[in-house]
């Protein structure tokens, strides 16, 4: 599974750093980067990318079709 994330919408809430730091870590402008996606089961990204207030998280399938977008 692919994670993208929409810089422009993340909000810095950090929710998805909670629920996956693994994959998901906080930059020096409080916006949300991608570490390693394959860090955990396509479940907990999924559960991520729902608790995003901002909604800035998409998740892709490997042919680059998205399954969740906020």
């Amino acid at each position: 599974m692919q994670v993208r994330i929409r810089r422009g919408a993340c909000c810095g809430n950090a929710e998805c750093v909670e629920i996956a730091p693994a994959v998901f870590a906080l930059d020096s402008k409080n916006k949300v980067v991608v570490l390693d996606p394959d860090a955990v089961r396509p479940e907990t990204l999924l559960e991520a990318a729902e608790a995003c207030p901002c909604g800035a998280i998409v998740l892709e399938d490997d042919e680059g079709n998205e399954v969740f977008s906020a």
